[in-house]
């Protein structure tokens, strides 16, 4: 914990200030939040065009931290930016000037291991005693539409028992938790949930999987597609990377695909083409409005084809593949926002085409889980103890008295 607090402050010559725990407010720029604070607007001016960008990523209600003086002037602040990265913005004493950077969040994560008896309902249980909503909607997540499980027909002192990690910050949950098992037993009969570390959720130490027949010709259609033809990812959406010109950890809000120098570039769906020109380190760019909200970006093109004010088809030319802006060899950055906010490309449009093709036709058999043995007999041995509760301190405000003099 000292540790944590050290890391938060990071400023020479300071004799005493105070951390506090804070919600964005809802709707607030971050230009408002810096005329707040009384901070000069030559520091938004400083930032570059992509940052910016990563400030509309800062939501209402998120949680962040101010560092301030005894005259309530600001210190440093920590605002985060998805679950990895955050705004840093620091006084520098000896200009009395503050810097803007994008860091990732420093955190400590624990597993913890909760055995109970139900009394009332698994929600009510698991609130009542852990006081953490999260987790009740956690373990009611494996079990749900399971064979043999009626919540509502549970029984008093029916067992519960899961294993979950939460990362936290001065003694405070940050993100989500992530349960990685559970059971459930009722009726005589024990029941379990395993998740995997790419967030796959399995019944049992078995999964069934698909394995090749035969082929057949089947027609695939969707409603937008991929912007090339042949994909070679070379760097996937994260909200942490190490970026190789910046040599610093920034965001990477949407999809590289590495491609000859020149490959058509075609449009992922119908639209309106609202931008088409230079964009700072994204180079040349071409932004596409489509229908539901979605805008699809396309970055450090060599030649942009399509106009501003144009409209578009899916799978329409609209400009080739370059290396312009802040790019380390020729591909395309394809993001992907719906309503303002990046979304993972991956997870909303999905490799298909209008046209027949052929598949293979897939069998089916049951496999082993990797690690799932292993995480049934720990649930198992965990289910005949009686671990101590760990009580979340969810809904208290924090607030850290520091003095630099003191020791310990």
């Amino acid at each position: 914990m000292k540790n944590l607090i050290i890391l938060l402050l990071l400023i020479s010559s300071l004799y005493s200030a105070k951390i506090t725990e804070n919600s964005w407010k809802t709707g607030e720029l971050f230009s408002e939040y810096l005329k707040r604070q009384n901070i000069p607007s030559d520091l938004l001016n400083s930032i570059s065009k992509e940052d910016k960008l990563l400030l509309l990523e800062i939501r209402s209600g998120d949680t962040f931290f101010e560092l301030k003086d005894n005259n309530n002037n600001l210190l440093q602040s920590l605002i985060p930016i998805g679950e990895e990265m955050q705004v840093q913005l620091i006084k520098i004493h000896k200009t009395n000037k503050y810097k803007f950077d994008i860091i990732p969040i420093i955190f400590m994560e624990r597993e913890y291991r909760v055995v109970m008896n139900l009394k009332k309902s698994p929600s009510q249980d698991i609130n009542s005693e852990l006081r953490y909503s999260r987790l009740s909607t956690d373990f009611k997540g494996f079990f749900k539409n399971r064979k043999g499980i009626n919540f509502k027909k549970l029984q008093k002192n029916d067992l519960m028992a899961f294993i979950y990690t939460q990362q936290s910050r001065l003694g405070k949950p940050i993100n989500s938790p992530k349960m990685t098992s559970a059971m459930l037993e009722t009726g005589g009969k024990q029941h379990f949930g395993f998740m995997d570390k790419d967030g796959n959720k399995y019944s049992d130490t078995g999964r069934t999987i698909k394995y090749k027949v035969g082929t057949k010709k089947v027609a695939i259609y969707d409603r937008m597609r991929m912007p090339l033809r042949h994909l070679r990812v070379t760097s996937r959406f994260t909200y942490k990377r190490y970026h190789p010109i910046l040599h610093r950890y920034r965001p990477h809000l949407g999809i590289d695909f590495g491609a000859r120098r020149g490959t058509p570039i075609m449009a992922a769906g119908d639209g309106k083409v609202i931008y088409s020109g230079w964009m700072g380190g994204y180079g040349k760019v071409i932004k596409i409005k489509h229908s539901n909200g979605y805008v699809s970006l396309y970055a450090h093109q060599s030649r942009l084809k399509a106009k501003r004010g144009s409209r578009v088809k899916k799978g329409q030319v609209i400009g080739y593949v370059g290396s312009t802006g802040r790019s380390t060899g020729p591909h395309l950055h394809f993001g992907l926002y719906i309503r303002g906010k990046a979304v993972n490309p991956a997870r909303h449009i999905k490799l298909k085409t209008k046209k027949f093709k052929t598949v293979d036709v897939m069998g089916t058999r049951v496999v082993n889980i990797k690690g799932a043995k292993k995480a049934k007999n720990r649930i198992l041995a965990l289910s005949k103890k009686k671990p101590a509760v760990y009580i979340w301190n969810i809904y208290d405000g924090c607030s850290v008295d520091y003095n630099s003099k003191s020791k310990g």
